[in-house]
């Protein structure tokens, strides 16, 4: 979690730790025998198991390795002064990748936590300059970096607001490059929270017209981040003694894994050792929407204390405790993974937004915080798509429903795939690139 809870030191050391094993331990829950279906040929069922295991490689489109790209380092907010802790953060990380003519650009926008370098952003990237764009990808504003250098309140959550600051980025990106490649036109694509981002994002363009989008895809959007956050957490109501026993479950997690690979008379963690962990359903089903938990929290983790270290709340961090780059930061860490976003909301979130808006009500806040407050812009608009899938746990009930009824035949809704867990797969990449391609 670069940018978050520091990679250094006591705490950065067991963020890393905890943070690349619990990735290892997601790579390798089981798939469960696909049923038969003719129509989609996705063949991952679970809907947590899809999340976590993605789309096999035999059934991924041939992408090109290397793409021609460049880092781009801004400054978003001239002369913000940032404290001592955050030493490293020279701006805010975003990438290019180019042609060498003139084509669209689709600026991307990645899910919570994400960064302009992400697995699931990487992909898009490729496959989008594969079939001839220029694509610039942006860092979540629930990230770190964002939060730090280029969000103006330094709380990440409220869609208006980080709509603005990511427009502003944008716009700043485009004055950057607009002298290197050449553009035909622009469109916008974000997935997860990214993709409920877009919707937003893409209604501040219609009064500034800096971009004039041509299309805007939503892939597995939140209707609601509200309900869609408290959905993820409610995953971890799964494991042994619920949320509190994150540790006792993550270091259980750890030793199973860790003694099947002992026992097995394995060389490295590669194809025989993959198949032999699906082969033994290692994980049950509990276990992992469990595992997902833990990764949001280890997530929303270094949002907390990069938010809250920014705005010398007090939230985490002691207020007016200046934390300097010798500073252990392993207490810090314990804390922020133990709190719920529940918690952030009800404690931190709310308070803010109330007092710059007298009267406001934790109802109406949550009203705000989902596409219902704009859904009078985006059934008027033809530029809008949107991809999901039946099984995506971050849909509360009826929230499949109310995408189909605002949507139509705008959106496209996938059998299965979890969460993002089918973006990989081929027919939903011919789809992505085949709705910027009418």
């Amino acid at each position: 979690m670069p940018g978050g809870i520091l990679d250094r030191h006591d705490g950065g050391i067991y963020l890393n730790r905890l943070k690349g094993l619990a990735l290892v331990c997601l790579v390798l829950l089981p798939i469960v025998a696909a049923a038969a279906d003719y129509n989609y040929g996705y063949p991952i069922p679970g809907s947590y198991e899809a999340t976590i295991m993605g789309t096999p490689n035999s059934l991924k489109p041939e992408l090109p390795d290397n793409i021609p790209t460049k880092h781009l380092l801004i400054e978003a907010i001239p002369g913000l002064k940032k404290p001592d802790i955050f030493f490293y953060d020279k701006g805010l990380r975003c990438t290019l990748a180019y042609q060498n003519r003139k084509a669209p650009l689709i600026f991307l926008i990645p899910g919570t936590g994400g960064s302009d370098g992400s697995p699931k952003v990487m992909v898009m990237m490729r496959a989008f300059y594969k079939a001839g764009y220029h694509v610039i990808a942006m860092p979540s504003p629930s990230h770190p970096n964002f939060i730090i250098a280029a969000s103006h309140s330094h709380v990440p959550g409220d869609l208006a607001e980080d709509a603005a600051d990511l427009y502003r980025v944008m716009e700043i990106l485009w004055s950057k490059v607009k002298e290197d490649i050449e553009v035909s036109d622009f469109s916008l694509c974000g997935s997860s929270l990214g993709g409920t981002q877009a919707a937003f994002v893409a209604m501040l363009d219609e009064g500034r017209k800096s971009f004039n989008f041509r299309k805007v895809l939503m892939v597995n959007p939140a209707v609601n981040l509200y309900n869609s956050v408290t959905r993820i957490e409610g995953l971890l109501d799964r494991i042994p003694g619920g949320p509190r026993k994150i540790g006792i479950f993550f270091n259980r997690m750890l030793s199973k894994f860790t003694q099947f690979y002992h026992k097995g008379d394995f060389v490295g963690i590669d194809d025989e050792f993959l198949y032999a962990v699906y082969a033994s359903r290692l994980f049950s089903h509990d276990e992992a929407g469990g595992l997902i938990g833990l990764a949001f929290r280890i997530n929303l983790a270094g949002m907390v204390f990069a938010s809250d270290v920014m705005t010398n709340s007090g939230y985490v961090v002691p207020k007016n405790r200046a934390l300097t780059s010798a500073d252990p930061l392993g207490d810090y860490f314990t804390v922020s993974v133990h709190l719920s976003f529940i918690d952030y909301f009800h404690e931190y979130f709310y308070p803010y937004f109330q007092k710059k808006r007298p009267g406001l009500t934790k109802e109406a806040l949550i009203d705000t915080l989902g596409l219902k407050s704009i859904e009078g812009y985006l059934k008027s608009s033809d530029k809008f798509g949107a991809m999901t899938n039946a099984d995506d746990f971050i849909l509360a009930p009826g929230e499949l429903d109310y995408l189909r009824e605002l949507f139509g035949e705008r959106l496209k809704v996938y059998p299965r795939g979890g969460h993002l867990g089918n973006l990989e797969y081929r027919d939903n990449m011919d789809d992505l690139i085949g709705f910027f391609d009418q």
